[in-house]
């Protein structure tokens, strides 16, 4: 079987550390879907390493990892990821797997990215410009490079030609910058990424299953910013549900066994778009710094919010969630009162629906509260050692979701990972 974790909320769950935890159990650890905006945060010999486009169980002895045809990659960041990997005494290269159907991020890629953000003005849609949308329209336009391409003699010639096209396209928009710089290193990383062992990833994995290998599906981002079922229009490009597994590796969904679902204690998002419960005063504020909340990958300060059950309980449902894991539960150590929303007041009705298209005008967040904790939750080690109000408010997040809490974090070292059941 293939069982599946990933992010229940707009990313930035911590599923770096989740993943880097449970690699141990696994023989195979693969990326099904995402690029370069991904920001997957671990701590090797207590240094942060931030991946973005290689799996996370890379600093694992014995385990491979798969970068599977869902994923878009960009050379640039892959051989400083690969560089960065190397600089902590690991060999990446007899690691690492790619899929021969994943799609390459051109330089011109991230020029239409920032050229689109720029057009679209106040309705902008925060994105990291990493050139993941623009990439995932080529790739469903069927004018896509793939990691295949690469190896043929004429992947320069097809380079050129969807270059020529993007130039023509960036011409029209009224974009002058100078394609050149954005095209610095290029080349050189495309060799790089032609030394890591190129597959054909679907056989390689439903072998693999069937020959009893464990294999554990990363997922990128989170549920809230699917592609469709997030909140759209400010999502992402790609599937990022557990059914994203199947088409992002090749994989049939009768295969597929666990879902580990990741949420925080709180809510986060960066960028534009619908966040029902953020805070604006001086509780948000608290959140950011206690959380250290600013993006892994663009540096950007994320907005806070108390948890939101109702958008929790719509990603548990879509995912089919079978493990729930919350996150920085510590950074609630220094709350009196602890407020989850459990339903929204729409046109006068109240509804525990997430809806179709978020207004914050139009939609008003319903609260629970709940007791702090007292004590440094960080510094609990087993079942026994957790406050009985954290334990309270466990109970309640897993009756309102009908979906037990198999883990909790308490930090951000290795070790801080409390297994309930």
């Amino acid at each position: 079987m293939i069982d599946v974790l990933l992010g229940l909320q707009w990313g930035d769950e911590g599923k770096g550390k989740i993943v880097d935890y449970l690699a141990k159990d696994y023989d195979i650890i693969a990326r099904f879907q995402g690029g370069p905006n991904a920001g997957h945060t671990l701590y090797v010999k207590d240094k942060k390493v931030v991946l973005h486009t290689i799996p996370s169980g890379v600093f694992h002895d014995d385990i491979i990892n798969v970068i599977g045809n869902g994923v878009v990659i960009d050379p640039i960041t892959l051989k400083k990821e690969l560089e960065t990997i190397n600089s902590h005494g690991v060999d990446p290269v007899s690691k690492i797997l790619v899929s021969d159907r994943a799609h390459i991020i051109l330089p011109t890629h991230r020029a239409l990215d920032k050229a689109n953000e720029i057009a679209k003005g106040k309705n902008k849609i925060g994105s990291t410009l990493k050139g993941i949308g623009p990439t995932y329209m080529d790739k469903t336009g069927r004018n896509g490079i793939r990691v295949g391409d690469v190896h043929k003699d004429d992947f320069v010639e097809r380079y050129n030609r969807l270059k020529e096209k993007h130039s023509k396209l960036l011409s029209q928009m009224g974009f002058d910058e100078d394609l050149a710089t954005y095209e610095e290193g290029f080349f050189e990383a495309v060799e790089v990424l032609k030394t890591l062992k190129v597959i054909k990833a679907e056989y390689y994995l439903n072998k693999a299953i069937d020959a009893g290998k464990k294999v554990l599906a990363e997922g990128a981002q989170g549920m809230m910013l699917d592609i469709d079922f997030g909140t759209y229009p400010f999502v992402t490009s790609s599937n990022t549900i557990s059914a994203g597994l199947c088409n992002g590796l090749g994989v049939p969904p009768t295969k597929v066994g666990k879902v580990f679902g990741i949420t925080k204690a709180y809510c986060t998002r960066v960028g534009g778009g619908p966040f029902p419960t953020e805070l604006f005063d001086e509780t948000g504020e608290k959140l950011r710094k206690l959380g250290s909340e600013f993006g892994a990958t663009t540096g950007r300060p994320r907005r806070c919010g108390w948890l939101d059950l109702v958008a929790l309980n719509y990603s548990c449902m879509i995912n089919g969630v079978t493990d729930l894991i919350i996150t920085k539960t510590d950074i609630m150590d220094e709350f009196e009162t602890i407020k989850v929303a459990t339903s929204y007041i729409v046109d006068g009705g109240e509804t525990q629906e997430f809806p179709f298209e978020y207004q914050p005008e139009e939609c008003e967040p319903v609260y629970e509260e709940h007791a702090g904790w007292e004590g440094n939750l960080s510094e609990c080690k087993t079942i026994a050692d957790l406050p009985k109000n954290f334990v309270a408010y466990q109970k309640s997040i897993e009756s309102y979701l009908d979906v037990k809490v198999s883990f909790v974090s308490n930090g951000v070292g290795r070790e801080q990972l409390i297994q309930l059941g």
